[in-house]
């Protein structure tokens, strides 16, 4: 820890715009003509923020694909059902918490995304330059909001101490700095309401519009008041309610995207050319028996489709494999030509690739008709809502609204199906919004329809697999976890080697006293209260 987290790297090459770390990192710490906050000038301060967009999404000048398929593909992928593992020798997908690969994705974190995230925030309030810092306190949120509901308590409010040891934050205290954090964030960001901060394209995401910066703020507020729905539900609503009542994302043109070149590639065109993964049995229960058209923007044809089981009249080329299949079962059976791979635009090595959704309006909508369904102040009913998330996801990649077979998509009665004559369907929740049914099978809905809109950001996927029970999805074949079942799911990570080794003791103080439990994959975050 002393090496990754105390030792707070902020190096700047300017004419290079780099922002880098040594593995050794005493120098950098002691000696104060490397770097000092106010001698950073308006003209230079853009490239931290530029740079601390980038680094949180893995896009750093193509030097994060390593950190982005131990952090993204190796596990939020296959947690939460969007795909499935095809390499033999790959575990995680039967549930086996790889320490190395965790570690390096925690390193990548604490190295790279949050010196850089801390030097702009930092830097803007030295500085004077209130809207961005504004800016930069909604993103550290973003972004740490990613790691704690990946790990539960870890270093927060202390990091960049720079001090041999730093403690943790038990992860009630992150959230409810959180919601400080973003409340203080959106007072300055609607003072400047209708305004252009002077980023310009350096901000990556909105280009300095604070109008958008306002709606991402309330929407990402809005997404950690559902998420502590069961374990706050009074927390949960007053900052649902005030998120919406202040504004959240209703367009598409509303989307938090960051936009790819050849310098900041879409991670997943050099990935994909390394044919470990592909889309999973649950993906295709769901959208086969939907007959969602979305299929065709998330995944490709398989290179040896199976016609037996399409939909009567419709061909539907995209086939799935389940998860949790056997090293000598990936070891024997072609699964990269059985299954359906990614679609076109994310398998174009050397091309930048599709643009990074940070997040959607249609997701501002599930979440508008989740709070709906609780009776709180949501701008509207839980079924029109609803309808209004499928319908912005749909148009958000180009669709009318349709499914395959040309009927309407939000008021077809359509459930999933079978993937074969061995995997019956992985549920029976139709498309068309039950306003019968009980308040959990509407849930069940909202949530299922989300899981869809939301991909490929499966670190929210699988946090709102573990907050809500939804969707139902196929159980793993087989585990290679003891702890963890095969209709079970990890609810958190474990912590690394390299914080056991350099940062023991505040290690061993958050897991005696903060996580709630020992350090193991079975052990619930403190927002997982459902059940």
């Amino acid at each position: 820890m002393k090496r990754i987290v105390t030792r707070l790297c902020m190096a700047l090459v300017l004419g290079g715009f780099l922002l880098s770390c040594t593995d050794d990192f005493t120098e950098l710490n002691t000696d104060p003509k490397n770097f000092t906050v106010d001698a950073v000038t308006a003209a230079e301060y853009p490239l931290f923020v530029k740079r601390a967009l980038y680094t949180p999404n893995f896009m750093p000048f193509n030097r994060a694909r390593g950190p982005f398929q131990l952090f993204h593909s190796l596990f939020s992928d296959v947690y939460a059902n969007y795909f499935a593992t095809t390499a033999p020798n790959f575990d995680s997908d039967q549930f086996v918490l790889v320490g190395g690969w965790l570690n390096g994705a925690y390193r990548y974190f604490y190295t790279r995304a949050a010196p850089n995230i801390k030097a702009a925030e930092d830097i803007a309030a030295e500085q004077g330059f209130d809207l961005e810092n504004a800016m930069m306190k909604v993103w550290r949120v973003y972004a740490y909001h990613r790691i704690t509901d990946y790990w539960g308590p870890i270093p927060y409010s202390n990091f960049g101490n720079f001090e041999n040891e730093v403690a943790y934050d038990s992860q009630q205290d992150i959230y409810n700095d959180f919601f400080t954090s973003l409340a203080e964030a959106l007072t300055v960001l609607q003072a400047n309401a209708g305004g252009t901060s002077f980023l310009g394209g350096n901000d990556v995401v909105f280009s300095g519009d604070v109008d958008k910066w306002i709606k991402f703020a309330n929407t990402l507020r809005l997404r950690l008041a559902m998420r502590v729905k069961y374990v706050d539900p009074a927390l949960s609503q007053s900052n649902a309610e005030a998120a919406i009542a202040g504004g959240v994302m209703t367009s598409n043109d509303d989307n938090a995207l960051i936009q790819t070149d050849l310098n900041f590639t879409n991670s997943y065109t050099t990935i994909t050319q390394w044919g470990e993964f592909r889309m999973s049995g649950d993906m295709e229960s769901v959208l086969k028996g939907y007959q969602d058209p979305r299929v065709a923007t998330y995944y490709a044809p398989a290179a040896t489709p199976d016609a037996t089981d399409d939909p009567a009249g419709v061909d539907f080329p995209y086939e799935g494999m389940r998860n949790g299949q056997t090293a000598e079962s990936k070891a024997t059976t072609p699964f990269n030509d059985l299954a359906s791979n990614m679609a076109g635009p994310y398998t174009l090595g050397g091309d930048p690739g599709p643009a990074w959704i940070v997040m959607a309006a249609s997701e501002a909508y599930f979440l508008r008709a989740e709070a709906a369904l609780e009776g709180w102040a949501a701008g509207g009913s839980a079924e029109d809502l609803y309808n209004q998330g499928i319908t912005q996801s749909h148009l958000q990649h180009g669709y009318d609204g349709t499914n395959l077979s040309g009927d309407d998509y939000v008021t077809s009665t359509l459930t999933p199906a079978a993937i074969d004559g061995s995997n019956p369907a992985v549920s029976t929740v139709p498309v068309a919004y039950n306003a019968a049914g009980s308040a959990e099978e509407q849930l069940e809905q909202i949530i299922t329809q989300k899981w869809i809109a939301l991909w490929p950001d499966s670190e929210e996927a699988y946090a709102e697999r573990r907050r809500t029970g939804y969707p139902i999805l196929y159980d793993r074949l087989n585990t290679l976890n003891p702890n963890i079942a095969v209709d079970e799911l990890p609810r958190r990570m474990t912590y690394v080697a390299t914080e056991i080794a350099d940062n023991t003791a505040e290690v061993n103080a958050a897991i005696d006293n903060l996580l709630g439990g020992p350090d193991l994959g079975t052990t619930k975050l403190w927002w997982d209260a459902k059940n």
